[in-house]
């Protein structure tokens, strides 16, 4: 006989995430020592998206919030995909502001990285806009994509739930940011440091030239200090080998690719491989 549903008996939400939340999720396993791969989306805001990318077997998903427009509504069903799925979302505030902050916050994101971070006051700005009163200025909204839409009956709970789930990255892709790495990296709740290879690249006076002594020498400079502070390291490696290179000296993550990337990379091998085959089908 089916069960019948009473006001005393309710169906519980699922939820990917056994014990901890997915912001928790994503530090825990960098602090276990894990390699975390990141699918990177720049265009295409898709729950569809979300299920390729789990499907393929990334760790956590990257919103480029910076050069790109989202659709809000896009976004914000995108975010509470990859939650019901068991993907951490970081994304790229456009600036450091506290709306902007806010907004992808309350829509689920979990990891807020800072473009061209640079100083020490930048980073404790944005960790106020992360973190609830007395240890930063949150304002509340319980609720939303933040707690994937179940209710929230005290907010004191919540609240330290919250704290605990969100990630503040630091992007370092300037020379006044590699310049001031150590006061950066060592500022009090930096949870993850990303190094952008392609600013970075020209900063240093090599465009485009991810593998330059210069810019690698300096990247590996914050990666040692990353390692001091016991704070994870992540990059864009030019290429699978790189990668290795990278893992090898204590990289942890890496946001690999982007959707259209991935599009025009497939597209473009197999009408490759199809002209080949019409030129020795006709010889």
């Amino acid at each position: 006989m089916a069960k019948v549903m009473t006001s005393t008996t309710q169906a519980q939400p699922t939820s990917p995430y056994v014990e901890v939340g997915p912001g928790r999720q994503l530090k825990n396993r960098l602090r276990a020592g894990e390699v975390l791969l990141c699918g990177m989306v720049t265009e295409f805001m898709r729950p569809s998206l979300v299920k390729l990318y789990q499907y393929a077997g990334f760790d956590f998903i990257f919103l480029e919030n910076e050069h790109t427009f989202f659709d809000p509504t896009n976004l914000a069903s995108t975010v509470l995909c990859a939650r019901d799925n068991g993907l951490p979302v970081i994304a790229k505030t456009p600036q450091l502001e506290r709306a902007e902050v806010a907004k992808l916050l309350e829509c689920g994101v979990v990891g807020i990285q800072l473009p061209r971070t640079e100083t020490r006051d930048e980073v404790e700005t944005l960790r106020s806009y992360l973190k609830f009163p007395p240890q930063g200025t949150r304002a509340v909204a319980p609720g939303f994509g933040n707690s994937s839409y179940a209710p929230v009956p005290e907010y004191k709970p919540w609240m330290d739930n919250q704290d605990e789930e969100t990630t503040l990255i630091v992007h370092i892709e300037t020379r006044v940011g590699y310049e001031n790495a150590e006061q950066i990296i060592s500022t009090q709740g930096v949870d993850m440091v990303y190094v952008g290879p392609g600013d970075f690249s020209i900063e240093m006076g090599h465009p485009g030239k991810f593998d330059h002594p210069d810019v690698v020498g300096s990247m590996e400079e914050i990666l040692k200090i990353c390692q001091k502070h016991k704070v994870p390291f992540g990059t864009t490696a030019l290429d699978v080998k790189a990668a290795g290179r990278w893992i090898t000296q204590g990289a942890q993550f890496f946001e690999i690719i982007d959707e259209m990337s991935l599009i025009y990379q497939g597209a473009s091998k197999i009408v490759r491989d199809y002209r080949e085959q019409m030129v020795k089908t006709k010889a």
